[in-house]
């Protein structure tokens, strides 16, 4: 059996890809594919500063402002990466979000010096960031797709308790002593096995969708359930406006030199 024969079986499968890199969705289609990844991408964002905010023991009005800003910091960011701004951009969708990396020593930093040393020690952070950017392709003899793969890995098995947490019934479940009970155990699975059944289906929209529709299903039962409560929205603030340096900016040192360090 020649090579050209044993390779054919492999160039006749089939991708269970619904588009790939190169194709341009119709704008319908594409408009629906971002609505999914905004949902998606939404929790993940707003969740490391809802931790911040709640260890440091912050307000409801700066912990809104400050998942606002996260927000709005995480769309201009994911537009010039996709875009390209002169040198700075992959050209690539690159969701630029929140991490989860950083929570520990930005807890510290607020501890000791508040929302401004924060602020300091992230902007002064940000700059060693931008500088390793422009230096990494020549470290990938040292640098491999082995070693950045195992980091990966590390980072996605340290975030498991984040979500044994959250299927738990999260932190306020560990508060009234109902976390880890059947109801939220039950609502959990529900959600992760409608978003398998929908990703599986041969329906594009379905597959498409799988996300949102899960998390839908998840809210309507929650909803329900009596685990739904609008009580505390009093009321609708309307726009957090961008206000620099709000809170205040101050370089503290320890802050500035423990951020960077606990990335690399």
């Amino acid at each position: 059996m020649s090579d050209n024969t044993k390779e054919a079986p492999f160039a006749e499968q089939k991708s269970e890809l619904i588009y790939k890199l190169e194709d341009r969705p119709p704008v319908k289609e594409a408009l629906f594919a971002a609505f999914q990844h905004l949902l998606a991408i939404f929790v993940a964002i707003i969740t490391p500063p809802l931790i911040i905010a709640g260890a440091l023991k912050l307000d409801l009005e700066t912990t809104s402002y400050l998942i606002s800003m996260s927000l709005l910091a995480s769309g201009i960011s994911t537009f010039i990466q996709c875009r390209r701004v002169g040198p700075i951009g992959c050209g690539l969708l690159c969701i630029q979000g929140t991490s989860f990396s950083f929570i520990s020593p930005i807890i510290g930093a607020g501890l000791n010096g508040g929302l401004a040393a924060i602020f300091g020690a992230v902007i002064s952070g940000s700059v060693v960031e931008m500088f390793i950017s422009r230096i990494l392709r020549y470290t990938r003899k040292i640098i491999t797709p082995l070693v950045s793969g195992i980091v990966v890995t590390l980072i996605g098995l340290s975030l498991i308790k984040v979500g044994v947490i959250s299927c738990g019934g999260g932190f306020g479940a560990k508060a009234d002593g109902t976390f880890g009970s059947m109801e939220n155990l039950g609502l959990a699975a529900l959600v992760i096995i409608s978003i398998l059944i929908f990703n599986r289906s041969s329906n594009r929209y379905l597959r498409m969708s799988s996300i949102v529709l899960g998390l839908i299903i998840g809210f309507v039962v929650a909803y329900f359930l009596g685990r739904v409560d609008f009580g505390q929205i009093q009321s609708y603030g309307g726009f957090n406006v961008p206000t620099p340096f709000k809170y205040g900016l101050v370089f503290d040192p320890a802050a500035i030199i423990g951020l960077p360090y606990h990335r690399y």
